[in-house]
């Protein structure tokens, strides 16, 4: 009998002997239980959820293999080339490089594909700042695209009206490993001769319609930083289904050099830096690959379990997966916080109030237009020569009035990929935990 249910039995013990007494009276502990921990009561999540990374006996050898090869870096190893094969496989990619970290992945992507100084890419505000970093590092522009407010997802719909000439390429980013709508990506990329870089730093296993994400546009980027589903401290790839791009990668991450060509050779290099794995990262990502399988599948089982259960409380709602989304990677459970349900209680107090009831979720990502740096674009002077000063008050207009995901920054909450590793009956009681703030939000919405 676990805790839960000693505590019930013996709720109905002591129930019984005061009816036989004839003095029946509330139970101290149904009050307790029932009262928010915020004001006094008795947690509902009394747990300790998974830490993360997970790793054990098996992490240790290998990298214990590594110090003893005396084979460190790529060029000498072969850790690196054996990652990369077996990440392509997983993904079903025609081949896979890896680098330091999933930013310098999109940026030796965006490198790669000939963004330049004065080029704009289309990129959701809903992400982490690195996805609207890299495009700024190669001095182009980006032109942040509104959200569909149900999905959180970069909308397919709104890409038309920002294509313009100075267009090269459109980011969508799969936030929390859910698919965006890709059939709507593709179709204006198509339209327009766009190139389209999968920002899948959230979704190694995610899929569109049966297939991988990061195959579906020009090249997918991934991140192996440390809270990712696969872990190596840091480290990022980049998947294609086209090997002459990948071949350019290569070259760009390994300072300009191609693979299996003389190295000062006139014509035989290009422009590059250094953005090599070690072998040390690539032989815990090996290891971490393999149960990449089993723990996608507990994710995926127990998100779906807590959607039902949080389906028939007013107020929270799970972000929509979309049809074509066959396999979502659960980096994050993203859900929507309706105040209007919870007595108007402002999302921060929400919050607080599950904190107290040991229910993980939080809020994330700040808006966009937060971010000074992109603020004071419009006076930077090296942008006012690339576009002019009409085209950045343009910008900074549309870029900064964005009301659907804004209120999307304003009504999100989530937590991370561990809590899902849990045992089902924890999904039970993060369920309960939010029904209990909804049954009291009136009074906790007065604290």
């Amino acid at each position: 009998m676990d805790q839960t249910n000693k505590q019930s039995a013996v709720t109905r013990r002591t129930f019984v002997a005061a009816s036989a007494a004839g003095a029946v009276a509330p139970s101290l502990a149904m009050a307790s239980a029932d009262t928010p921990a915020l004001l006094g009561g008795t947690p509902v999540c009394k747990v300790t959820y998974p830490s993360w990374p997970m790793f054990g006996k098996q992490e240790e050898e290998a990298l214990t293999e590594v110090i003893r090869s005396a084979a460190w870096g790529r060029l000498n190893g072969s850790k690196v080339d054996a990652f990369e094969e077996a990440f392509a496989k997983m993904t079903g990619a025609a081949g896979c490089l890896s680098v330091v970290n999933g930013s310098n992945a999109l940026y030796t992507a965006l490198n790669v594909m000939d963004v330049k100084a004065g080029d704009e890419v289309l990129v959701t505000p809903f992400t982490f700042v690195a996805s609207f970093n890299v495009i700024l590092r190669q001095h182009a522009l980006p032109v942040f695209v509104d959200t569909d407010p149900e999905s959180y997802l970069m909308d397919p719909k709104e890409l038309d009206a920002l294509v313009n000439e100075r267009t090269k390429a459109i980011m969508p980013v799969h936030i929390g490993g859910s698919a965006v709508d890709m059939d709507g990506i593709m179709s204006v990329a198509r339209k327009h001769k766009l190139a389209v870089v999968e920002d899948a730093c959230q979704a190694w296993m995610a899929q569109w319609r049966g297939k991988n994400v990061g195959r579906i546009g020009n090249a997918g980027c991934f991140s192996f930083q440390a809270t990712k589903n696969l872990n190596c401290g840091e480290g990022g790839a980049i998947i294609s289904d086209d090997r002459d791009f990948l071949e350019r990668c290569y070259a760009f991450h390994n300072q300009g050099f191609f693979r299996g060509r003389p190295r000062y050779s006139a014509g035989e290099s290009m422009s590059g830096t250094n953005l090599r794995l070690t072998e040390f990262q690539a032989a815990v990502l090996l290891v971490q690959l393999s149960r990449m399988e089993e723990h996608q599948r507990t994710r995926e089982q127990n998100a779906a379990y807590l959607s039902s259960l949080l389906k028939d409380i007013p107020g929270i709602r799970p972000a929509k997966i979309y049809d074509g989304c066959t396999r979502n990677s659960y980096h994050i459970y993203m859900a929507h916080y309706d105040k209007a349900h919870f007595a108007g209680m402002p999302r921060e107090k929400f919050l607080k109030a599950l904190a107290a009831e040991g229910a993980p979720f939080r809020s994330s990502y700040g808006s966009h237009r937060n971010f000074g740096f992109l603020r004071n674009l419009p006076q930077d002077r090296a942008y006012k020569a690339l576009f002019g000063e009409d085209r950045l008050k343009q910008w900074e207009t549309q870029s900064f009035n964005l009301p659907r995901s804004e209120q999307v920054f304003d009504e999100h909450v989530w937590f991370g990929q561990a809590v899902l590793l849990s045992e089902r009956s924890v999904m039970d009681r993060i369920a309960e935990a939010v029904r209990k703030v909804h049954k009291h939000a009136a009074e906790l919405a007065k604290v």
